[in-house]
């Protein structure tokens, strides 16, 4: 059978697929009666690995071909009464190989771009969710606009820290939550309270070293205790 460009995952990048089909009766079925049996199972064959093939890369022709055969590894109902299975070989042009590195370049190159802009986003919301950093940072970027920053820090207010990656899952969401649990603590009658709760959970856990530390910061704490 001769070779029938197919789309990639890019829609104008092809595989050149050849398909070897074969049909048969369905299980207690009489011959079909089409005129070209051999025709529409190979018509129904490509049919069945074209989604295949538009979820792979021409670059990685081995694992499209592995994955279109697995998907043509069975016999499959084509139209009553009739199965068909196959296989499928690949190759790609050059032409259709310098096409897909092209894109590959192409979307590093803008993959790079986002993560560079991403980069620099994170760490100017650093800066400005810190008020320390925020005010060097002003005054180093507006020296004679001392008068703004406290319009700034009021429409800033409440702005988080940057979301950090390796935060990602319970870990990341625990930690946000106490920073924003330990911001709402104003008075020392507060503090006091939330340490002493996280003591008694850290005791009833069983990790004495971490309640140790805990009980330790709660003395440190303690309402009237003058400061250090």
């Amino acid at each position: 059978m001769s070779g029938e460009r197919m789309p990639s995952h890019i829609a104008s990048v092809f595989f050149t697929a050849r398909i070897n089909g074969a049909w048969r009766p369905a299980p207690g079925q009489a011959a079909p009666e089409h005129h070209n049996p051999a025709a529409l199972a190979s018509h129904h064959l490509r049919q069945h690995i074209a989604p295949v093939l538009r979820r792979h890369s021409v670059l990685d022709p081995a694992a499209a071909r592995d994955a279109a055969n697995t998907a043509l590894a069975r016999w499959l109902p084509a139209i009553d009464g009739l199965e068909v299975t196959g296989s499928v070989q690949l190759t790609i042009s050059p032409q259709d190989r310098d096409l897909a590195e092209e894109h590959s370049r192409r979307q590093q190159a803008i993959n790079l771009e986002h993560e560079d802009e991403l980069h620099r986003l994170a760490h100017l919301q650093r800066v400005l969710a810190d008020p320390d950093l925020r005010r060097v940072w002003w005054i180093a970027q507006y020296p004679d606009r001392h008068e703004d920053l406290t319009p700034l820090a009021e429409a800033l207010k409440g702005l988080p820290p940057p979301h950090e990656t390796t935060d990602d899952g319970i870990r990341g969401d625990v930690r946000r939550f106490a920073d924003r649990l330990l911001t709402t603590l104003h008075t020392p009658q507060q503090r006091e309270v939330f340490l002493q709760a996280l003591t008694q959970t850290l005791h009833t856990l069983g990790h004495h070293d971490l309640k140790t530390t805990a009980a330790r910061w709660q003395a440190d704490n303690a309402p009237g205790r003058p400061p250090a």
